[in-house]
């Protein structure tokens, strides 16, 4: 999962661009860039770390501009070199640089086809090298010494010909314009907003609505599966659909868990989403146990508080904070190592033992992943003197991978995979589990935005949208996702140089 962010305006955009990265810094906590463009040249600086720490006032000081892009990004499926981190540049045709967040799902073949049939070179292992490559070569068939926005359209269109998976993309072309552009399904999100000045019209585009308000921007709406977007740099704004067949497929999990709360994707605002899914929670608690004896509901913070305060409400009981959150400790679910994850959830949360002592107490998560943190925080409950400890997911178990651009691990990893809700209790140790129904969790987002009839649930119920992916795919998968392969990834990164960057602004 990524965050991506671009800006057209009437002044220089390299505070406004670090500024809107840090509000996405909850997409990604591995790498940051931005890359902005003065007098023909793109002025670039991209390394690992967190957006504070990439960018120092030397840095910003050479990041000129009234045009720029960023990201903010963590490992999908690649290492955590710098070598990945992003915006990505080739200087062919016009010079063109590329943010994405999702994950291509034919990234072998394309990749294969640009070095045979577009005479192309990929430097690194990352699909979003390979869809900036994709794109460039559609646009230089065209062989326009100047580029029009039809122009620009008919690439996309080539693009979304032969790019399979999930991509919310922006793009810089070089003394022309901003181009954005989102996967015919629109499973992961990108919305756009606008600015009135005395100059004229700023436009903005970002992974989250939330990133446009802090700036002064207002939302127009979110890019349409399959739409492409194109600012020219005098601000003339360009629109087209250009997929074949658009089918609006939104990720179920970003409203579960990786969307801020005060974000609107797709007309649903996540924090409405996430007050019904714990409404849905609390009825079906209710159903399976009338005479519950719950004391107190306790969230894990952050992301589950809004869905246990409705389900404290609806059930009558209590609402503590339990757990207190080191905010200087990353999102343990995007950490890339299993060691580091289990280290840092008792670095991450502190209990208080008084609301936990002699009491029954109902922990809310917004969903079990791997299994780890939950383990922990159940026994450091326990520790605390709690009574009894149930346990309840504001998401249905996740059995089967995420092949769009969430880091979700091989199928093995998954604690649910081939598991009853009965093993997966005991083995995060709880004296009761109970997850939400993916009927309800559909609803929750469904009842924000009533004209989108499908989501992307593939984490739930192995389904996934786009049609192409096989067992052996998934095979693949997990074997490059495991965590042994990993950790040999990292040890070999140590070990080796770090291609040089020859476009950073160091």
């Amino acid at each position: 999962m990524c965050g991506i962010v671009g800006i057209v305006a009437k002044r220089d955009v390299n505070q406004e661009l670090y500024d809107a990265l840090t509000v996405l810094q909850h997409r990604g906590q591995d790498a940051a860039g931005i890359v902005t463009f003065e007098n023909e040249r793109f002025f670039l600086r991209k390394d690992n770390g967190l957006v504070k720490d990439v960018f120092r006032t030397r840095h910003m000081m050479r990041l000129v501009g009234h045009v720029g892009i960023g990201h903010v990004r963590y490992p999908t499926a690649g290492t955590s070199s710098s070598a990945e981190a992003q915006p990505f540049y080739v200087n062919s045709p016009y010079g063109i640089t590329l943010a994405h967040n999702g994950n291509l799902t034919n990234t072998e073949e394309l990749a294969e086809d640009i070095f045979r049939t577009d005479l192309r070179h990929i430097n690194t292992n990352s699909d979003s090298e390979v869809l900036l490559n994709v794109f460039a070569h559609e646009l230089q068939k065209l062989g326009k010494l100047t580029p029009t926005a039809d122009d620009v359209f008919a690439a996309v269109t080539a693009v979304h010909r032969r790019v399979r998976g999930a991509y919310a993309v922006i793009a810089m072309i070089t003394g022309y314009g901003i181009l954005a552009f989102r996967d015919p399904n629109g499973i992961r999100p990108v919305c756009y907003g606008k600015r009135e000045t005395p100059g004229g019209t700023d436009y903005m585009i970002a992974s989250e609505s939330v990133a446009l308000g802090p700036l002064g921007f207002e939302l127009v709406r979110d890019i349409a599966p399959g739409e492409a977007i194109y600012i020219e740099h005098d601000g003339t704004l360009h629109t087209r659909q250009c997929a074949a067949k658009p089918e609006l497929n939104p990720c179920l999990f970003e409203f579960v868990y990786f969307a801020r709360p005060d974000s609107i994707i797709d007309g649903i605002s996540v924090y409405k989403a996430r007050l019904r899914m714990g409404d849905h929670l609390a009825q079906k608690i209710q159903r399976l146990r009338p005479e519950h004896d719950i004391d107190v509901v306790m969230p894990i913070p952050d992301t589950s508080r809004t869905s246990a305060m409705q389900l404290a409400y609806h059930l009558g009981v209590k609402y503590r904070e339990g757990f207190i959150k080191n905010r200087y400790i990353a999102r343990t679910f995007i950490m890339p190592g299993q060691s580091q994850r289990k280290k840092s959830v008792k670095q991450k949360l502190n209990p208080i033992d008084l609301e936990f002592k002699g009491k029954n107490v109902m922990l809310v998560d917004d969903s079990i992943v791997r299994g780890t943190t939950c383990q922990e925080i159940v026994q450091m409950a326990r520790d605390a003197g709690a009574r009894k400890v149930y346990f309840a997911s504001a998401a249905p178990a996740v059995r089967y991978p995420n092949v769009y651009g969430i880091d979700m691990p091989a199928a093995h990893e998954l604690i649910a995979h081939g598991r009853t809700e009965e093993e997966v209790r005991e083995l995060i140790g709880a004296d009761w589990l109970v997850y939400q129904d993916l009927d309800d969790l559909i609803e929750c987002a469904k009842e924000g935005n009533p004209a989108i009839e499908k989501f992307d649930c593939s984490v739930f119920n192995g389904h996934y949208v786009t049609g192409d992916i096989t067992p052996e795919y998934l095979d693949r998968l997990q074997r490059q996702r495991s965590e042994q392969s990993k950790t040999q990834r990292e040890k070999d990164l140590q070990a080796s140089q770090v291609p040089l960057d020859l476009h950073n602004n160091d």
